[in-house]
């Protein structure tokens, strides 16, 4: 006769088999979701979408008061390249995020390439209920850094190609964080506001799909970031609004410039770029 132990551990390992399948199921059914979420979009969709994501965090030049709370001017005129991107995080219990952008980069006569596509997704577990939508902008400060994506494949963000979070606002504050920039600054948003959130450990997967689908061919992403294939017209927007904030006449605007603290949030820099300032807001992690 069955004894009542022996039921227990009979029920209780059927429940275990059955959790390990709904697991397998449920990140299986993610990674898929994810997968599609990012090959679900063209090039002249992220073209737009890119030029209305760093138009938020970029100075507005009909408001120039609006350079106060942007990526600083200086930082744009320096850019090697910008990554820019949007991840959405969803799920409950088990969470997932996919994200899809674009990646330009500054050529020797200072115009701008043609964009390449990018993706990045991922599989989680954790107590996590709802969406939530954060746009990123990526700044590299390098020729390594725009070399990374230049030559195809995956980037991950850490290491020796680091992305530290980026200054905000104007004024000779900045130039503390500008005299040995870290590879990357990375801009993030959520719901609007800058929430200092760490891109570290990071994969951004070159989407050669999108890419040959748009340019009718398979081109190499060195070639597009290299100034081999020509700008198209479905970008012009993009490079309008880069244009327009590196051409912001800051004359008279009061030096306001926040700088990344040794939590990742922001704080409010000293001329000197001391330790000193008050913490604006905190950072939150991908």
């Amino acid at each position: 006769m069955e004894s009542a132990l022996d039921k227990f551990r009979k029920g209780a390992q059927k429940a275990g088999v059955q959790a390990t399948a709904f697991l397998r199921e449920g990140s299986s059914r993610v990674a898929t979701e994810s997968r599609g979420f990012v090959q679900g979009f063209s090039l002249p969709g992220e073209a737009e979408k890119a030029a209305k994501i760093l138009g938020s965090f970029l100075a507005n030049p009909d408001y120039p008061e609006s350079a106060l709370n942007a990526i600083p001017k200086v930082v744009l005129q320096r850019a090697r390249g910008l990554a820019i991107f949007q991840v959405i995080k969803a799920g409950f219990v088990f969470s997932g995020k996919a994200g899809s952008g674009l990646v330009i980069a500054r050529l020797p006569d200072g115009s701008w390439s043609a964009p390449s596509c990018i993706g990045t997704a991922g599989v989680g577990w954790g107590l996590q209920a709802g969406a939530d939508v954060t746009e990123f902008v990526v700044v590299l400060n390098s020729e390594e850094a725009v070399r990374a994506f230049s030559l195809g494949g995956n980037v991950t963000l850490g290491g020796s190609l680091s992305a530290s979070v980026g200054p905000i606002g104007t004024g000779g504050a900045l130039q503390a964080s500008l005299a040995s920039p870290s590879p990357m600054f990375s801009y993030s948003k959520s719901k609007g506001l800058f929430a200092g959130i760490s891109l570290e450990g990071t994969v951004l997967i070159e989407r050669k799909d999108a890419n040959s689908d748009f340019y009718g061919s398979v081109v190499p992403a060195r070639d597009i970031l290299g100034g081999r294939v020509p700008p198209p017209e479905i970008a012009s927007n993009l490079y309008e609004i880069i244009e327009a904030a590196e051409g912001l006449d800051e004359t008279g605007l009061p030096h306001e410039a926040y700088v990344p603290d040794e939590t990742g949030g922001y704080r409010i820099a000293t001329p000197q770029g001391g330790p000193g300032g008050q913490t604006v807001f905190d950072a939150d992690h991908m």
